[in-house]
């Protein structure tokens, strides 16, 4: 898909890992819980990034049943609402944001973390967004579409007309199921692959 900045009508930004920097708490919360459930800690990471609690607890203790993935899942989010000290805006946040200002163009966050999650990042990061739609508000979360096509409507966007900024492969796929042009960090295919928020911003402020 051929992306133009000034056919950019909306950005949705996913959060850990694009918007707000939280590699490392996220990664810290993910190894206490495999050596707590016995799963090895590299599996972990290699599936975390990018998708809700409960679908990587699914993948990677496929013996408990649901009732005891829903209380896994559970743990461990609760090992990340008191993992803060070093989260913060993640390299070029607030530029992008800046021009998102300038340029008067709706944005919004789409995360697989839960709402409590989502905004004690975001606050820990000084970010605002005028909408946040997180894992708790679809059925179905990242691969599926179902968050960036709620965003969209909220924002009263069209679909091929949202930017969706990610940085993992089950974000992705969720941007492109959605029918909007993808930017991605960490080197990932993407229709505008970018080095980090920085580049977006410089993008975006083209069209202006």
């Amino acid at each position: 898909m051929r992306v133009r900045p000034d056919r950019i009508e909306a950005v949705l930004f996913d959060m850990d890992g694009t918007l707000v920097d939280s590699d490392a708490a996220v990664e810290r919360a993910w190894l206490a819980w495999a050596r707590w459930f016995g799963v090895a800690g590299a599996k972990v990471l290699a599936l975390a990034h990018g998708s809700p609690s409960e679908r990587t607890v699914r993948r990677v203790a496929p013996w408990l049943d649901d009732h005891q993935v829903t209380a896994a899942a559970q743990h461990q989010l609760d090992l990340q609402y008191t993992d803060l000290h070093d989260v913060g805006a993640a390299p070029g946040a607030h530029d992008a944001l800046a021009v998102l200002a300038a340029r008067r163009l709706p944005w919004g966050v789409v995360t697989s973390a839960d709402r409590r999650l989502a905004g004690l990042r975001l606050a820990a990061a000084g970010i605002e967004p005028p909408l946040l739609v997180t894992v708790e508000d679809t059925a179905r979360g990242k691969p599926h579409p179902d968050g960036y096509l709620k965003a969209a409507a909220a924002l009263g966007a069209d679909p091929v007309g949202c930017l969706v900024v990610e940085d993992s492969e089950p974000g992705i796929a969720a941007g492109r199921a959605a029918g909007m042009p993808v930017a991605a960090l960490r080197g990932l295919p993407a229709d505008l692959p970018i080095a980090d928020l920085r580049a977006l911003a410089g993008w975006l402020d083209g069209a202006r």
